[in-house]
């Protein structure tokens, strides 16, 4: 246990933030002991877990007990001849475990590759990319509860998966950590999705007319390295907000005004990409002081000088929010977790 330890290389923004304690644990027992220390504590301590550092801000130290997940380990499960379960622990990185399924040709999270973080965190916010979701391949996660420090499974009708969302970002925050998850995917009749995005054009540049679910993953990482910073360059978190969405009606609306604007309609509402509403807000490239939206992805907000506050992240957002209201009346919600 340290206390007041620094956290900025424990997030991806890389933004200065201290926790008044710290700890890194390896086992289940050695989390429980964490937890309980949190729980004795007079008013009792707040807890914060730590996996990847991909999807949070700080823009205040944090006040309380920062526990870093470090439980590793994958197990599999044969359950036909085109089906395995395979479990990894919330330590796991997410990307590597990708990689670890697809060299053993198990399909279902090629399009979910370079995503950053760690397995324990994909369920909470359903994390999903290029035509596939946490969702589509998820058969359960092992908790723990943070009050009775029982150990507790939930199925993919308890996690109330939505769009970036889960039953642990709503009633269940703050009373659960992820340990495992087990996600069920193909063994040989792969289904390959290559429709989203620029998967296609992609595929057709690496010169691949009938991809595999290895080319699909490798097309996949090729236009995220093009156009996301690494964050082991460049502080950042990703898709900072959320794809809206909105009435067709509204949309409707909205397209006589904006003969361009794009939508991608589902039964009587229509998401609409934050990123285009943000680039022609004006704020693709932009740049104040120490924190800017990148150049090529303009969804994604930077430690453009590496010396950037949480707080001057926040407030850049807050002023892209407010831009892109005033003009399409559209509100974008964060998709990071601020502290």
């Amino acid at each position: 246990m340290q206390e007041n330890f620094s956290l900025k290389a424990y997030n991806t923004f890389g933004v200065e933030a201290k926790a008044k304690y710290f700890v890194e644990v390896s086992t289940i027992e050695e989390l429980k002991e964490a937890i309980s220390f949190s729980n004795s504590q007079i008013p009792k301590t707040p807890v914060l877990f730590l996996g990847g550092g991909s999807n949070i801000l700080f823009t205040r130290d944090f006040d309380g007990l920062a526990i870093k997940l470090n439980l590793t380990g994958i197990s599999e499960k044969i359950i036909n001849e085109n089906e395995v379960w395979v479990t990894a622990k919330a330590g796991e990185n997410w990307h590597n475990f990708v990689m670890y399924c697809l060299d053993k040709n198990y399909g279902g999270l090629e399009n979910l590759s370079l995503i950053p973080g760690n397995v324990g965190t994909s369920p909470m916010q359903n994390i999903g990319a290029y035509g596939t979701e946490i969702k589509d391949v998820f058969v359960s996660c092992k908790v723990l509860d943070l009050e009775s420090l029982e150990l507790k499974t939930f199925d993919l009708e308890e996690c109330r998966f939505g769009y970036r969302d889960s039953i642990f970002k709503q009633e269940g925050k703050g009373k659960y950590v992820i340990l495992e998850v087990t996600f069920k995917l193909t063994t040989k009749n792969h289904i390959i999705k290559t429709e989203y995005g620029a998967i296609k054009s992609e595929l057709e540049n690496l010169g691949i007319e009938h991809p595999t679910i290895q080319d699909v993953s490798k097309a996949v990482i090729n236009i995220r390295q093009s156009k996301l910073p690494d964050p082991k360059e460049t502080g950042n978190a990703g898709s900072f907000f959320k794809n809206p969405t909105i009435p067709l009606a509204q949309f409707e609306k909205l397209k006589e005004k904006f003969k361009n604007i794009q939508g991608y309609p589902n039964g009587n509402f229509v998401k609409v990409p934050a990123g285009w509403l943000i680039e022609q807000s004006g704020w693709k490239g932009k740049q104040i002081g120490n924190v800017a939206s990148h150049k090529l992805q303009a969804l994604v907000i930077i430690n453009a000088t590496g010396n950037a506050t949480g707080k001057e992240v926040f407030d850049f957002s807050t002023e892209i929010i407010n831009s892109v209201k005033e003009k399409y009346g559209i509100e974008l919600e964060r998709e990071v977790n601020i502290i």
